[in-house]
């Protein structure tokens, strides 16, 4: 499972100061954070930024960071735009176009950093600036429009079918399809353990946290599928979901995740095991452009056209939403589902914040404190000996990861 196969209640500290501030907003806002148009909005706006995180987490713990995601982003989607209203090509093929440009992109800045030894932080940078000055010069700083085809696949809802429920219908079974999904994968980790000889949890504790797991999918699910007429789950929530399930079995369940750790946590270690690093480093670098050209073709489908701002601090936050979520700034440490929380936890407040009053020029003075502050925390309760809400999440991961060694 995306949060782990393990993992208490006390294991899950970001995800209880995620639902505190959810708590704090429903209140203040006398109950308009959890309703459904605000949720459905929440999903539709962030979702590119929790892609992003996705990526950036893997370069993170890789012991990286990309400063060029958001002129990346950009740059593809400027491109793209450009592929289908001066061009005349069908989307389906600017897609393509858009994620082989990212890949390309990905490789320059992958090649620079695993095959010429420059460090990430100066060659995204330079990525940075030059993808920024290209999107401004490919562009010529004016605002392009795309498809409507491609906004209503990228940008659009699940689609209205079967009988009049006063529901959408499609979120509903994507609801009870995720439900089915949850207990399937506890009883095949569960029997797996049991078969291996491992500790498990009475069956109670199974049941209860399933049933707890089950009601929230089956509350979202209702939430999001009685929005306003028209609306419902968001495409571009389906695709973050689908981006978000395959990274997490990536890192937790191959040899190529275990190798992005092992790079992090200790690189001459890694390399004695016959750990390919330079093809790690280029593999984390160019994978996070792909995801970036995700991201800037989300954007420009919901913005409905290309323009010279897109991607504006973008990788800003990003990164704030992995080190929110746990990574170390050191390298080999860090999550999917941390990252994914972290993101949320910074989309929450945002909307939150807006919807108390709070003025845009207040908005990133708030979030930098609550960024400096988390991690914060956290470090000095590490050096201390204290409770430490990311320690006990990387023990949990840690305990996973042991587990799963044959």
């Amino acid at each position: 499972m995306l949060l782990g196969k393990r993992g208490s209640l006390k294991e899950f500290g970001i995800l209880g100061a995620l639902v505190v501030i959810v708590i704090a907003f429903q209140i203040a806002t006398e109950g308009t954070t959890l309703s459904s148009n605000n949720l459905i909005n929440i999903i539709q706006s962030q979702s590119y930024i929790l892609i992003l995180a996705v990526g950036m987490v893997m370069v993170i713990i890789a012991g990286h960071i990309d400063l060029s995601v958001g002129s990346v982003a950009a740059f593809v989607g400027v491109v793209v735009a450009i592929a289908m209203n001066d061009w005349g090509l069908p989307w389906y093929l600017t897609i393509l176009i858009g994620l082989g440009l990212g890949a390309l992109v990905g490789a320059w800045q992958g090649f620079w950093v695993a095959f010429i030894g420059v460090p990430a932080f100066i060659v995204t940078l330079a990525g940075m600036l030059m993808f920024r000055g290209l999107n401004q010069i490919v562009g010529q700083s004016r605002g392009i429009p795309v498809e409507r085809d491609f906004v209503n696949l990228l940008a659009g809802y699940l689609p209205e079918v079967g009988p009049y429920t006063g529901y959408n219908n499609m979120t509903l079974l994507l609801g009870a399809l995720a439900v089915v999904a949850v207990v399937v994968l506890e009883l095949r980790g569960r029997a797996k353990r049991i078969r291996l000889g491992a500790p498990v949890p009475p069956m109670w504790v199974a049941i209860t946290r399933l049933a707890l797991v089950a009601v929230v999918i089956v509350v979202a699910a209702l939430l999001f599928a009685s929005g306003r007429e028209g609306t419902s789950f968001p495409n571009a929530g389906i695709l973050f979901v689908l981006i978000a399930l395959a990274y997490a079995f990536v890192t937790r369940n191959t040899s190529l995740g275990r190798h992005v750790y092992a790079v992090g946590g200790n690189r001459r270690a890694a390399e004695l095991s016959g750990v390919r690093s330079r093809w790690v480093d280029f593999f984390v670098m160019a994978n996070m452009s792909v995801l970036a050209s995700i991201a800037g073709m989300l954007w420009i489908a919901r913005a409905q056209a290309s323009g010279p701002a897109d991607g504006g601090g973008w990788e800003l936050d990003a990164i704030a939403a992995v080190f929110i979520g746990g990574a170390a700034v050191a390298g080999g440490i860090g999550t999917v589902a941390g990252s994914i929380i972290g993101g949320l936890v910074m989309a929450v407040l945002t909307n939150g914040l807006f919807a108390i009053g709070v003025g845009s020029d207040w908005i990133p003075v708030i979030k930098g404190l609550v960024l400096l502050i988390a991690v914060a925390i956290d470090v000095i309760n590490k050096q201390q000996g204290r409770f430490s809400f990311i320690g006990l999440m990387l023990r949990g991961l840690r305990r996973d990861r042991t587990s799963d060694l044959p």
